[in-house]
């Protein structure tokens, strides 16, 4: 494991996606600080030593999204949070998704990476465009935020293998410091135990975890495991088995969802921002989840007030330039029909939903290999 400045660099890197979600949850879903930010701190502690590779740790994006949306509770999303980590755990120990995974071609992996690409560019777009009411007054109007942005995304392009990553991320703390100032205050924010039912475990199942299990499945699993291949090739990313990657984020949502916290996974778009800006060992994860350990335990009950203070570009910017260099990763599709079928699953996840897009990449290629096996077959050279 590596400490050096690009290391620790690139373990900042993936932070566009994690505060906001975590700033929407505590402010408008009433979460604790502390029970938002201490299944993520603790999954990135795990993953540094089961893994040793930059294995980035994520709020569940599609989860996260519709609890905001829809206002729901905290039981609503411990509930969720306690129903993905059974799935995820039991598929993960039985070989179910490493089997799985053998059904899924490379041009097929290559567009869910170009869904989740577009979806950070989306993302990013908004924080500055229509800034989240959770950011409150400390939002910037998009008039200076999307310049702002565009400046970021340049600097993080130019000085990507420099730690401009880090750097950011400091300015932004120091930023947040001021704006938020006389706010914070030390020590953990409360944790309770959920309150749940059998209601509280179906509007759960139906609301959030439903639209949540083919994202996690396609990207937390599928696409990780591949990008970690592509990056850091077959050997050494070797632990980084789609099954392996289930029970990491199944047994942390496990945890996540008793402490009636935010649900995690993982995710190829975060590993793409890690990687990008430096990280290259365990180091990254280890530096960024002992962070946000003893954010959460010194700092929690301060939390609610600083949070929203951080500048929105910079996020942006660091999700801006992530997505861009995941779409990148489509470069090695070497012909057509591998480009025709990774564009489309990736538009139509893009578009209407990763699960329907990923059922009609699956239907598209494995009957144009039943084609050629039958032309082959019949053959009169066969």
């Amino acid at each position: 494991m590596r400490f050096d400045r690009r290391e620790l660099s690139g373990a900042v890197a993936d932070l566009g996606v994690l505060v906001p979600i975590a700033v929407a949850l505590i402010v408008k879903n009433g979460l604790s600080p502390t029970a938002v930010l201490l299944p993520a701190g603790l999954l990135y502690l795990t993953v540094a030593f089961v893994y040793r590779l930059p294995v980035p740790v994520q709020p569940l994006k599609a989860l996260g999204a519709i609890a905001i949306a829809k206002g729901l509770g905290s039981d609503e999303i411990a509930a969720a949070a306690l129903l993905l980590g059974s799935i995820f755990l039991v598929l993960g120990r039985i070989g179910a998704l490493d089997l799985a995974a053998r059904a899924f071609p490379r041009a097929l992996i290559r567009g869910v990476q170009l869904t989740v690409g577009l979806l950070f560019l989306k993302i990013a777009w908004g924080l500055v465009s229509d800034p989240p009411k959770s950011f409150g007054h400390f939002a910037l109007t998009s008039g200076w935020a999307v310049p702002l942005t565009a400046v970021g995304v340049l600097l993080a392009f130019a000085f990507r293998r420099h730690p401009i990553s880090l750097t950011l991320v400091a300015t932004g703390t120091i930023v947040m410091l001021v704006r938020g100032g006389g706010e914070g205050a030390l020590g953990p924010s409360s944790i309770s135990l959920p309150s749940l039912h059998g209601t509280t475990f179906w509007t759960a199942f139906t609301v959030l975890v439903l639209p949540q299990l083919p994202l996690s499945f396609a990207n937390s699993c599928l696409a990780t495991a591949d990008a970690a291949r592509v990056y850091f090739g077959e050997e050494e990313a070797r632990p980084v088995k789609p099954g392996r990657l289930a029970t990491t984020l199944g047994t942390a949502n496990l945890f996540s969802g008793a402490i009636s916290g935010m649900p995690v996974c993982h995710g190829a778009g975060g590993m793409t921002a890690h990687v990008a800006f430096g990280a290259r060992t365990g180091g990254a994860p280890l530096a960024l989840g002992a962070t946000l350990v003893t954010v959460a335990l010194g700092a929690g009950a301060g939390l609610a007030g600083l949070l929203p203070a951080f500048p929105l570009p910079i996020l942006a910017a660091l999700l801006a330039t992530a997505g861009l260099l995941h779409i990148s990763l489509l470069r090695d599709l070497g012909n057509a029909p591998a480009w025709a079928l990774a564009l489309l699953v990736g538009i139509v996840g893009f578009e209407v939903n990763l699960a329907v897009a990923v059922g009609i990449g699956l239907a598209i290629w494995w009957f144009a290999r039943g084609v050629t096996v039958l032309r082959t077959a019949l053959s009169p050279t066969a």
